[in-house]
């Protein structure tokens, strides 16, 4: 049994494709949402197999949508009314792209790939990797609620006892995604992983202090120090003084 998610900012796109789906055997749908921000609660709650997930939403795309997804991340299935996203998402390899109004034959074709063994999830990881250099906005969590937070407000991002946390200038967030999640989605011209458990904000970053042992601290533009491990110092200055 496949179970479904809906996601799509329009309702009656919502209410025509769960008509679809109920008829369809081996799938059932558990939820539905109405935007990106209400799309990642609810896949972290229901942990659906497979989410239908329009791509132009308002607050956030359906792309920022998968890359705010930490692993394993449930099968995608695009849905738009613009075709011109058609052939970007192909060539990511997507699990299927289903242009609206989507008929019966099209979903059809697209739960039997959902169902082959062999369907890879490069697709979803390549999307992720496409949308970094655009993204511009992380979703967290501040208690129950998920806020929207630019990522210029973002100061460095942290993980300790299997939590990821974000910093900015005034308060701590819980994120979903690992570190390891990040550092594929963010931009390496303006986040730098200084240390296994660090990555920071290039642009928050005022001084770079060498210590003994090789190892290293930055200095960011609040005060606050953090260690760079020894073997990312070279290649931190490096990114810092525009060699790489």
């Amino acid at each position: 049994m496949i179970r479904a998610l809906v996601v799509d900012d329009e309702q009656t796109a919502r209410e025509r494709l769960r008509h679809m789906l109920v008829a369809i055997p081996d799938l059932e749908v558990i939820g539905e949402a109405a935007d990106g921000v209400e799309a990642i609660a609810r896949i972290g709650e229901l942990r659906p197999d497979l989410v239908f997930l329009d791509i132009q939403m308002p607050g956030c795309s359906g792309l920022e949508v998968v890359a705010s997804l930490p692993q394993p991340r449930p099968r995608i299935v695009f849905c738009t009314a613009f075709d011109q996203y058609a052939v970007d998402a192909f060539e990511l390899h997507a699990v299927d792209y289903l242009l609206k109004p989507v008929n019966r034959v099209r979903l059809a074709h697209a739960i039997e790939r959902v169902h082959e063994a062999g369907v890879p999830d490069t697709g979803i990881d390549n999307a992720v990797r496409a949308v970094r250099s655009a993204t511009t906005r992380l979703l967290a969590r501040l208690g129950d609620r998920y806020r929207v937070i630019p990522l210029q407000d973002v100061l460095y991002f942290s993980s300790e006892d299997r939590l990821t946390s974000l910093h900015t200038r005034d308060r701590v967030y819980t994120l979903d995604p690992t570190l390891n999640d990040l550092e594929e989605r963010l931009d390496p011209a303006c986040f730098f992983r200084v240390s296994r458990a660090v990555i920071v904000n290039l642009n928050a970053v005022t001084e770079v202090l060498p210590l003994t042992g090789g190892v290293a601290e930055v200095v960011l533009n609040t005060g606050a120090r953090l260690e760079v491990s020894r073997r990312r110092v070279h290649d931190l200055l490096d990114v810092l003084a525009g060699v790489r």
